[in-house]
């Protein structure tokens, strides 16, 4: 297997080119920061974020973490590797709404050969409205 670590190419602008009209682009996740050890995306809630009743839609709220957290895999795989996500968990500890500026932080607790473990704290400000835990499933190119 090819070395674990810092991929340089994934940066905050090459994440904003590689999402263009793919669905994290094309709801408004933003990459804010990527490194080795942590990723950081945003979003400003608007009214196709919403379910019915007037609050965030829980797809939203994985989107986000599910977005950032994958920055920060694609930051710690070697060049030419993939991944998929394989379990996630969600826990929404306050509603959003619209206009608010949900800010979603990554980081790794596990950065292996086969798999990657992320947490995600995501804010509004100083308050913590949810936390997302992933793990991501390494896939090595055909041949290695």
């Amino acid at each position: 297997m090819a070395e674990l670590g810092n991929n340089p190419h994934i940066t905050p602008d090459s994440i904003r080119e590689r999402i263009q009209g793919t669905f994290p682009g094309d709801v408004g996740i933003e990459p804010l920061e990527i490194s080795e050890d942590r990723a950081r995306g945003s979003i400003v809630v608007d009214r196709r974020h919403l379910h019915p009743g007037g609050f965030v839609h829980g797809g939203v709220w994985v989107a986000l973490a599910d977005s950032v957290a994958a920055w920060g895999t694609f930051r710690n795989l070697p060049v030419g590797y993939d991944f998929t996500t394989v379990e996630l968990k969600l826990n929404v500890f306050s509603a959003g709404r619209e206009g608010d500026e949900l800010v979603a932080t990554a980081e790794p607790r596990h950065i292996g050969r086969r798999t990657q473990v992320w947490v995600v704290d995501i804010h509004r400000g100083d308050r913590r409205m949810a936390l997302f835990t992933l793990t991501q499933f390494v896939i090595a190119p055909e041949g290695a």
